[in-house]
């Protein structure tokens, strides 16, 4: 017992001086935990900016913020978007308390359209050799070109785009916005905005010279070297980029952003909802089918969602149920083909007014219209008539069918006996007599027992 004590005593003694000395003496030689190394998040955008990107982009940006990265690089090629996609992806650039670096890249891209607004908003903007930015005017509001005598000065924009006053409501609106891009990030304001009013374009080497990008960098590595060090102004304070060993992440589009991209691009979108309108009219005209309705209701919804993001004409979705409504109503009603030939006008001039907007990238093309019309013609001629005259037959099986089916007596009999239908043997009954042989048609049935009546044509029986 008393050599246990001794070995307890000798053992504390030693654990203190442990901690005493032998800790202090690790941290001051840095044998302690190595520091976490910086992390430097990269997202791609390639295509047109879209509600899909949008998300993308602002979900890649959250979670480098959560993630505490040090910087942000936005690689993208895109020949432009939706506006309020752009604002979305700016309004979050804006709002980072991570740096965020947008690199027109790889050699032959371009960040044209709303790429240079997002260029313009960022604390870096880069480019690589070979790529342009600019023509950043709103398309579907772009003015049409004056006559020479009627061009401003070229070191000068137009201060009245020609036009309406709604177009010039929205481009004046449009440089304003990239202006005030422009003079937060420090950047070339005058061309900026010139770059709204004129749809001027420039070179990367052109936009480093004019100070509308910060640098040109050949590829990511050394966009990495070039940015190290550099202070950024960031809601009043400057930060200088450490990023000389951190670790590079490239995150791509998740699922959900590719479902979103997929369903996203118009001509899905178009082909859903058809898919989906037409398995409801199955449906309905068949009813306890089930497959035809479930998955028109899943294209339909789908369909739906994907135009709701999208700046869709409904006038011109109304032009297309109309089409397809008196497609269908030629099958109904004989008008000689006018309801089928006018319900195919409508449906094709809906389908070109659904999307409201010229911008790349959206839009249904004619390769598709025009097959989607003619295959809808002929299921409306065709397949929906081929189904109401289906439902218009008589039937041919189950206790209904027997009604109206002809016989033949096979004994003579006053009220009650019986007779050979559809080569069976039916005991059947009359309010008037009948001789064997007589032919009679049935006209109810009672259990296992037909009234029968003389059949007017004398026909003689099955």
């Amino acid at each position: 017992m008393a050599r246990f004590s001794v070995y307890s005593e000798c053992m504390l003694i030693v654990l203190r001086v442990l901690f005493r000395f032998a800790l202090p003496c690790c941290l001051a030689l840095g044998l302690s935990a190595p520091a976490s190394a910086a992390m430097v998040r990269v997202l791609t955008v390639q295509g047109a900016i879209s509600p899909a990107s949008a998300d993308y982009l602002l979900r890649g940006l959250a979670n480098a913020i959560e993630d505490q990265a040090a910087l942000v690089v936005i690689e993208m090629d895109t020949p432009g978007g939706l506006d309020t996609s752009m604002r979305d992806i700016i309004k979050a650039i804006l709002a980072s308390p991570v740096p965020v670096a947008t690199y027109v890249s790889p050699r032959g891209a371009r960040a044209a359209s709303a790429g240079t607004y997002i260029l313009y908003a960022s604390h870096i903007a880069a480019m690589a050799p070979a790529t342009n930015l600019g023509a950043a005017t709103p398309v579907e509001l772009a003015p049409a070109d004056k006559p020479d005598a009627d061009k401003p000065a070229a070191d000068k924009p137009d201060p009245n785009p020609p036009g309406d006053a709604k177009t010039r409501k929205a481009v004046h609106d449009a440089a304003a916005y990239i202006r005030g891009l422009a003079e937060l990030r420090g950047r070339n304001v005058e061309w900026a905005e010139r770059a709204v009013r004129e749809a001027v374009s420039l070179s990367a080497s052109e936009a480093l010279k004019l100070k509308v990008i910060d640098l040109i960098a050949a590829d990511l590595d050394d966009l990495l070297q070039q940015v190290n060090g550099r202070s950024i102004r960031m809601d009043g304070q400057t930060v200088t980029l450490d990023i000389a060993n951190a670790t590079i992440e490239h995150v791509g589009p998740d699922w959900r952003s590719r479902l979103l991209a997929v369903i996203g691009n118009p001509s899905i979108a178009y082909i859903l909802m058809l898919l989906g309108i037409y398995g409801l009219i199955y449906e309905f005209s068949n009813p306890g089918m089930f497959f035809p309705g479930v998955v028109g209701a899943i294209c339909l919804l789908l369909g739906l969602f994907a135009l709701q993001v999208m700046p869709i004409s409904y006038v011109g979705l109304a032009l297309m149920i109309l089409g397809i409504l008196l497609m269908i109503g030629e099958a109904f009603i004989p008008s000689f083909g006018a309801l089928g030939l006018g319900g195919l006008i409508a449906f094709v001039i809906g389908s070109v007014m659904l999307i409201d907007t010229d911008h790349p990238g959206y839009g249904i093309p004619w390769a598709l219209i025009v097959p989607v019309a003619l295959a809808s013609g002929l299921f409306s001629f065709f397949v929906v008539g081929m189904a109401i005259r289906a439902r218009a037959r008589p039937v041919v099986t189950g206790a209904e069918q027997m009604i109206g089916a002809r016989g033949e007596i096979l004994d003579d009999m006053e009220h009650e006996g019986w007779a050979r239908v559809h080569s069976e043997q039916w005991r059947v009954r009359s309010s008037v007599p009948l001789k064997r042989g007589s032919a009679v048609r049935v006209r109810a049935r009672q259990d296992l027992t037909l009234d029968v009546e003389p059949d007017p044509d004398g026909s003689q029986g099955e």
